[in-house]
């Protein structure tokens, strides 16, 4: 038994306390695997995020993505109301946006006003359902400079292999042509 740091005076409670704290300090943690969003086992997710105080958070959303969202918490709330911000959270949830600001558009908007353009192509995992799609709406507005507003275009991106398209393009450009009757 190691020698106790209470005073003589301690109290029973004092000594239980001591007594239970000693034997948790005894069970074998690997810290650096529970705050590692890449190992942490998936049950504890939830408790990584809360502790890197993630804004949001959906028991429906893939694995991937959950890792995603926390791995790049702190990079969010440091960056927290910039466009740089606004990017991270669009890349976190597995999709891409083209952001413009007010003065970037051809004809400059409103002032502090952008235009977002969301591409979440399906991938990594990520569903592209309207529920999800708002869920990044919203960490979009949480994250977005509060003085800011923004339009949102939803984008959609297709990939078909080349054969395919080379199948397609002949019927795309085929002519019809007629013979008129001779007169």
């Amino acid at each position: 038994m190691t020698q106790s740091l209470l005073p003589p005076n301690a109290t029973k409670l004092e000594r239980a306390l001591e007594a239970a704290t000693t034997r948790l300090s005894d069970i074998n943690t690997n810290l650096r695997v529970l705050w590692s969003p890449s190992e942490c086992p998936e049950a504890l997710l939830p408790w990584l995020a809360w502790s890197l105080s993630l804004d949001s958070w959906s028991t429906d959303w893939p694995v991937a993505i959950k890792r995603e969202r926390i791995r790049r918490a702190l990079d969010i709330a440091r960056r927290k109301g910039t466009a740089e911000s606004v990017r991270s959270v669009v890349q976190s949830f597995g999709g891409s946006v083209a952001l413009r600001e007010w003065w970037q558009l051809d004809e400059p908007g409103p002032p502090h006003t952008f235009a977002l353009v969301l591409n979440l192509n399906g991938e990594g995992g990520s569903p592209a359902t309207a529920a999800f799609v708002n869920a990044v709406i919203a960490e979009v507005s949480r994250t977005k400079p509060v003085r800011s507003h923004f339009t949102f275009t939803q984008g959609l991106s297709a990939a078909a292999p080349i054969g395919l398209i080379a199948a397609v393009r002949p019927v795309t450009y085929a002519r019809l042509s007629s013979v008129a009757p001779a007169a």
